[in-house]
């Protein structure tokens, strides 16, 4: 027995099964691609966060000197906008209120969505069609016109674009969460909850929440990228964050009129917004396949 129990065996024993986010977090560890984009956004973030913090210029305090200066211009790695303010520290201020109204919309719209939808699937019957029937009204109206209706009747500023963009993406993240509730409602497990006795609100607290977060996480990041460029989209447009702040969208707006005489400074706005929505696609696609598991 003792010779039994030193060897090999005992140490397969020994192992413990991996959890599911374990694995899941080995598998997305294993994708070369998800782990740039994860490593780009890290650095944007960490960039944007401490950016009082690098030494940078004043991104409002401009010079009409120093207007439009080319990339590589001493002391301006990245030039100057229309105005004569730095373009770096713009670049990187400004992804704090991009990722900013990128992201919280996103995560509001996710905890309402989840909550209203769960509860229609779940529950059916007359809540379930008052609720999606709310929701199919606000998918008569294409996402872009109805964001930039809101923000046009509540007026420019961060709130506003926050309150409008939420609103927006209510509704997708509510009709998937009713279909992933509705199809889990009638497994065996929720009606052995329910044979034991079990009330509604402990049978969806227990057994559905843990079991229907996971596709709604995973569609939930699918619409961060798509969210940051609606923000974008609505301060260019003039109905989202107002000047001097310096937002992408914003700023693109106001260098169209040197993409004549200094096109690659007028698009480097565009660059952060292109490449900060890709990386954000390319990681909620390796966040999908990690998470997976019958694949």
């Amino acid at each position: 027995m003792a010779l039994a129990e030193s060897g090999p065996l005992a140490g397969a024993g020994a192992q413990k099964p991996q959890g599911y986010w374990a694995g899941v977090g080995a598998r997305l560890l294993r994708d070369p691609v998800a782990m740039i984009c994860a490593v780009v956004l890290l650095a944007l973030i960490l960039s944007a966060v401490f950016a009082p913090w690098l030494g940078l210029a004043d991104p409002y305090k401009g010079s009409m000197i120093a207007r439009l200066k080319p990339l590589g211009t001493d002391g301006y790695p990245l030039g100057t906008d229309e105005q004569g303010r730095d373009m770096l520290a713009r670049l990187i201020y400004g992804g704090r209120l991009t990722l900013f109204i990128g992201l919280i919309p996103v995560v509001l719209a996710f905890f309402i969505g989840s909550a209203l939808g769960i509860v229609a699937g779940y529950v059916g019957g007359m809540v379930n069609t008052v609720i999606m029937r709310v929701v199919d009204v606000f998918f008569a109206f294409p996402s872009v016109l109805l964001a930039i209706a809101i923000s046009g009747a509540l007026g420019a500023g961060i709130v506003n674009s926050l309150v409008s963009l939420t609103i927006v993406f209510i509704p997708p993240i509510t009709r998937v969460a009713e279909a992933v509730t509705s199809g889990v409602r009638g497994l065996d497990y929720i009606d052995a909850a329910r044979a034991t006795g079990a009330s509604a609100w402990t049978v969806i607290r227990v057994h559905v929440i843990g079991n229907v977060l996971s596709p709604i996480f995973v569609y939930a990041t699918s619409l961060t990228s798509v969210c940051m460029i609606l923000a974008a989209g609505l301060s260019f447009l003039g109905i989202g964050v107002r000047p001097p702040e310096p937002e992408w969208g914003l700023m693109l707006n106001t260098l169209r009129s040197a993409i004549y005489v200094n096109p690659w400074l007028a698009a480097l706005p565009g660059v952060m917004i292109f490449l900060t929505s890709l990386c954000l696609n390319l990681l909620s696609d390796g966040l999908r396949s990690a998470m997976n598991v019958r694949d």
